[in-house]
C-alpha cells in the first residue's frame, strides 16, 4: 500500500495499529510487525539460490496470506508465483494479481472445484494436486464448464502420511486419466515431505528426504518409460530445500517461512550444526506487545495472549534478549518471567511466535517497519480464507 487515500476511514488503534509515517514507538499492541531490511535480505537470498540451482521457486501462500508479500517475493527473489492450500486462499492471490497459483491440496467438493475452474479467468495458471483417480472427472467437467484449462500434479506421500498415493503404478494410472480428460492437462508431480521439515538435525532430515527422493524418481522414470514427462517436479521446504535443490529430479521449491522464520523453525540445524535463525536466516516477523501489568515484582504481564498468536509449536521467544521469558499465556495475556524486574509498564517487547503460519492468520494487518518508523501497512489478504 502507498498513498493516503488507501488509509481513509482506518484509525490508528480501532482497526489499524498503525499508519505510515508513524513512529515505530507509537504502533499499537498487539499486532503484527514486519523488519523489512530482514525481509528483503530473506527473500533476496533464497531468490538467488534457486536461481543458482536452476530451481524454481514457488513461494507457500498459505504462511503469509499476503498478496504485497507475495509480490515482493515475486519482485525482489524472482518467484514464479505461489501455492497454497485451499481453493478460498487462491482465490485471493488471483484476484490480487498473481498469475501462476499451485493448490498444493485436493478439491473434491463441488462448488470448490468450481470455483478453482475459474480462476483462470482472474489471468492465472492454475495448478491443482490429484491423489485419485475419480477425482479427474469431476475437474474435467467444471473445466470444461468454464472453458478453461487445470493442471494438475500427481500428489506422491513421501512421508507426511497424508495425502497423495504411494506407488508409482497408481501416479501413472492417475496421469493417464488426467492426460485423457477435456480440460485438464498433466503437468507433474506434488512431492513435499512435511513430516521432516522441523527434524533438528541435518543429517536426520536428510536421511527422510532420501526416502522421498528414491520415490519420486521411481515415479518420473515410470512416468517416461509410458511416455509422459513432468514438466515441474515441486516440493521442498525451509527445512529441506537444499536436498531438493541437488537431488537432479525435483525443478520447483515451495519454501514459505525462510522469510518470516519463527521459533520452531529456528530451532533446527544446518549441516555445520548451527541453528538456521543464527546465520542462514533472519526473523523478520514480530509479534509486538507491551507490558500492562507489573504487580508481581519477578513477572510482568503484556497483551499478546492466546487471541494473539498460535502456540502449537510452542511459546513465542523474546527477541534479543536473554534476560526475560515468555512463560504461559491465557486469552488475553502473556506472562513474562523478569526476575530482576527490569522491564517497565508500557514498554515494548518483540517475540517471535512458535509458528508463524497461523500466527499470521489470526491478524488483519502487517506492520512494515524501517529505521524506528512505519514504512507500509499491508493487510493480511487471504486471513480466514479457509474453504
Amino acid at each position: 500500500m502507498s498513498g493516503t487515500s488507501e488509509f481513509d476511514g482506518l484509525e490508528v488503534g480501532y482497526n489499524v495499529p498503525a499508519l505510515p509515517g508513524m513512529a515505530e514507538a507509537d504502533i499499537q499492541t498487539p499486532c503484527l510487525v514486519l523488519d523489512l531490511d530482514a525481509l528483503e535480505r530473506n527473500i533476496k537470498k533464497m531468490g538467488d539460490y534457486a536461481r543458482e540451482h536452476g530451481m524454481r521457486h514457488r513461494v507457500h501462500g498459505k504462511m503469509h496470506k499476503s498478496v504485497d508479500v507475495a509480490k515482493l517475493q515475486e519482485r525482489l527473489g524472482g518467484a514464479v508465483g505461489v501455492c497454497c492450500q485451499k481453493v478460498s486462499e487462491a482465490e485471493v492471490f488471483a484476484r490480487g494479481g498473481i498469475k501462476d497459483i499451485l493448490v498444493s491440496n485436493q478439491v473434491r467438493d463441488p462448488l470448490k472445484i468450481d470455483r478453482l475452474a475459474r480462476l483462470p479467468n482472474w489471468g492465472a495458471r492454475t495448478i491443482v494436486c490429484v491423489d485419485d483417480v475419480a477425482n479427474v472427472a469431476d475437474l474435467s467437467a467444471a473445466a470444461v464448464k468454464h472453458g478453461n484449462q487445470i493442471e494438475c500434479l500427481v500428489e506422491i506421500d513421501c512421508g507426511a502420511g497424508r495425502c497423495g498415493v504411494t506407488t508409482t503404478p497408481e501416479v501413472i494410472e492417475i496421469a493417464r486419466a488426467i492426460e485423457a480428460a477435456e480440460g485438464l492437462k498433466f503437468t507433474g508431480i506434488q512431492a513435499y515431505q512435511g513430516a521432516m521439515q522441523h527434524i533438528d538435525a541435518y543429517e536426520d532430515r536428510k536421511a527422510k528426504l532420501d526416502i522421498a527422493i528414491a520415490m519420486v524418481k521411481d515415479a518420473v522414470d515410470g512416468l517416461k518409460a509410458e511416455g509422459i514427462e513432468c514438466e515441474l517436479v515441486s516440493g521442498g521446504g525451509t527445512g529441506s530445500y537444499y536436498f531438493e535443490s541437488e537431488s537432479g529430479v525435483y525443478n520447483e521449491l515451495q519454501c514459505g517461512s525462510y522469510a518470516f522464520m519463527d521459533a520452531d523453525y529456528g530451532r533446527i540445524l544446518d549441516k555445520d550444526g548451527k541453528r538456521i535463525d543464527q546465520g542462514e536466516w533472519e526473523n523478520s516477523f514480530f509479534l509486538l506487545t507491551s507490558v500492562m501489568s507489573h504487580a508481581k515484582p519477578h513477572l510482568a504481564v503484556v497483551d499478546a495472549g492466546l487471541k494473539a498468536q498460535s502456540v502449537d509449536s510452542g511459546l513465542p521467544v523474546v527477541y534479543g534478549r536473554d534476560d526475560i521469558k515468555y512463560i504461559k499465556c491465557s486469552d488475553e495475556h502473556g506472562v513474562i518471567e523478569d526476575p530482576n524486574g527490569v522491564l517497565k509498564i508500557n514498554e515494548k517487547i518483540k517475540l517471535v511466535p512458535g509458528h508463524c503460519d497461523p500466527t499470521a492468520n489470526v491478524h488483519d494487518w502487517y506492520v512494515g517497519v524501517r529505521n524506528g518508523k512505519v514504512e507500509v501497512l499491508w493487510p493480511v489478504s487471504a486471513r480466514g480464507n479457509a474453504y
